[in-house]
């Protein structure tokens, strides 16, 4: 399995957790009871499918060792494995945060304007 996973978040909603410590998760997580990460290779899709035409995210990167027993690898898409965290994100397993946002086309452009989220 990989080391880190992804997380595109709401800008607004990661600065607000940041003051308590922990990420509880969006809306959806929290109505599905889990934090939705995506790999490496999941990323692209996710962000095409569910975040398309938004501006005003944040692409974290998570270590998933740091996670510990909280980690759930699980199908979803296509019968795919997702990793969710079951319960908030810790900002001590966060290895890096970038700004972007995602065109109309479900295409991530990021503000620096790097490409790719290696």
């Amino acid at each position: 399995m990989s080391e880190v996973a992804w997380k595109l978040a709401d800008v607004a909603e990661w600065e607000a957790a940041r003051a308590s410590g922990a990420y509880a998760g969006s809306a959806l997580d929290l109505a599905d009871g889990f934090i939705h990460l995506s790999t490496g290779a999941q990323l692209a899709e996710t962000a095409r499918k569910h975040y398309a035409g938004r501006r005003d995210l944040v692409l974290v990167e998570v270590a998933l060792a740091d996670l510990g027993d909280t980690l759930k690898f699980e199908p979803s898409r296509g019968g795919d494995l997702f990793p969710h965290i079951y319960g908030a994100l810790p900002f001590s397993a966060v290895r890096g945060e970038r700004r972007l946002h995602v065109d109309e086309a479900g295409v991530m452009q990021f503000d620096d304007g790097a490409t790719g989220w290696g």
